[in-house]
């Protein structure tokens, strides 16, 4: 590290007026809604809940819970982050527009990814949250920069490859398995007009049955799931280091498994974001109109496509579901009603009144982030944690949440009063800029500034 800013590289931290506030606002809002969709992995075996969500409680209040998080909060508050994670970029690369740019644009950029890398690693083994997004925007982010210069119309073109892989099935379910399974339904419903009629059944037919209990066995618990959850409850019993290598054994099966996956929605959501922030619409810079249209629009394509979806699930059915196909296109459609809806209360005297403390969140949100990973992994529900883990239900979930919110904004918004940055921003803008970086605020007296009466 110096302490002087290194000849040449003519770039600093967007800070104080500079700093655009709907993204705050946004960043903000987003990292503390994902938590309602992290608490439950943090609070119950997730093998449990993942082959049937009624498994760890089913009240009333737990399927309001449920419901709301499934329309509203599961994957959207990642479109989101990945919306302004492209945003980001573009502030830092706005002196790197041109081929001749400064190189140390992209020294910076690149070096400020590699670090969110590593601090993605230390959520996972250290804070032991198998759900780390860092690692997953830090890798996709790494092949975002050489885009930049793209037009908006090729910036989505690229955006949308992964909600039409997606839709048609890869890597799994789409188009594809929703045609076979309403192909299978119709031959089942053959086959049992053919018994009720008395008719002898052909070997397709026998084949079709054999088919339709595959798929009723597998919304029924069987001994794999089974033996998940067991596996699941003795890490939890069994102390410390048992829970530490199960976390990372989590981690291990979604890394072989879906990461791959994971990166390529980040990099297509990252896309359209700077697609998003090249019209000008993320930061802010379109009229009310726009943005009422915009989240009137988002909201009623995602939530409708979720509504039906959401139907499909409640059926608790192996029947085919229409939001395989349509459910990242419901994703992207509802991240953008998010959008539209902050940007159009902000330019409103109540709406930016209403918002105002999610300002300091959004610029704490990755202190915060790790803030969650603590209270819940460790403080909370590890194995000798404040709370029993598996003995709560969604609508619990749900309170706990709503509790470390209500926390992280007023922690936040006193940390500002007193320090420019979280913790963890100022630790990593240091490391990324090679210079160690204020972290307390300057008093007056300090600044010049002369002392109000």
């Amino acid at each position: 590290m110096v302490n002087a800013r290194q000849d040449g590289a003519g770039i600093a931290p967007v800070q104080g007026k500079a700093r655009i506030e709907v993204l705050d606002v946004l960043r903000g809002l987003a990292i503390l809604g994902i938590l309602f969709i992290n608490v439950p992995y943090m609070a119950a075996p997730v093998a449990k809940f993942a082959s049937d969500v009624r498994s760890i409680g089913w009240t009333g209040a737990d399927q309001v819970a449920w419901s709301i998080q499934y329309l509203f909060w599961s994957g959207t508050q990642r479109c989101v982050l990945q919306f302004l994670f492209a945003a980001g970029m573009m502030v830092i690369a706005q002196k790197a527009m041109t081929p001749e740019g400064p190189v140390a644009v992209s020294d910076l950029y690149y070096r400020r990814n590699l670090w969110l890398l590593g601090f993605g690693l230390v959520d996972v083994f250290v804070l032991l949250w198998p759900g780390d997004i860092l690692h997953i925007y830090a890798l996709a982010a790494l092949f975002l920069f050489p885009f930049r210069r793209l037009s908006p119309k090729w910036l989505l073109a690229l955006g949308m490859i992964w909600p039409v892989m997606a839709a048609v099935g890869i890597p799994e379910y789409g188009v594809r398995e929703y045609a076979e399974r309403t192909a299978l339904i119709q031959r089942v419903d053959g086959v049992a007009a053919k018994l009720h009629a008395g008719a002898t059944l052909q070997p397709g037919d026998r084949a079709a049955i054999a088919d339709w209990r595959d798929q009723l066995a597998k919304i029924e618990p069987g001994a794999a799931t089974a033996q998940r959850i067991a596996d699941e409850q003795r890490a939890h019993a069994g102390g410390v280091v048992s829970y530490v290598k199960h976390q990372w054994k989590v981690w291990e099966g979604l890394v072989s498994d879906w990461l791959v996956w994971a990166v390529l929605e980040a990099w297509c959501t990252m896309m359209i974001g700077v697609a998003l922030w090249k019209w000008g619409v993320i930061q802010g810079r379109r009229d009310r109109r726009f943005y009422l249209a915009l989240l009137a629009g988002g909201y009623g394509i995602g939530l409708t496509l979720r509504g039906i979806g959401l139907s499909e699930e409640l059926a608790f059915s192996p029947g085919a579901k229409t939001i395989w196909f349509t459910g990242e296109f419901a994703r992207i459609a509802i991240g953008l009603g998010h959008v539209g809806l902050v940007n159009f209360a902000m330019q409103t005297r109540a709406g930016r009144a209403v918002l105002e403390p999610f300002k300091a969140t959004g610029r704490m949100a990755f202190s915060l982030y790790f803030l969650q990973q603590f209270i819940g992994m460790w403080l909370l529900f590890s194995p000798f944690g404040l709370l029993k883990w598996g003995q709560v239900g969604w609508a619990t979930t749900t309170g706990i949440a709503l509790a470390i919110i209500a926390f992280e904004v007023l922690l936040a918004n006193l940390w500002l009063r007193v320090f420019t940055n979280g913790l963890l921003e100022w630790a990593w803008r240091s490391l990324s800029y090679l210079r160690w970086m204020p972290l307390r605020r300057p008093r007056a007296a300090d600044a010049g500034v002369p002392a109000a009466a």
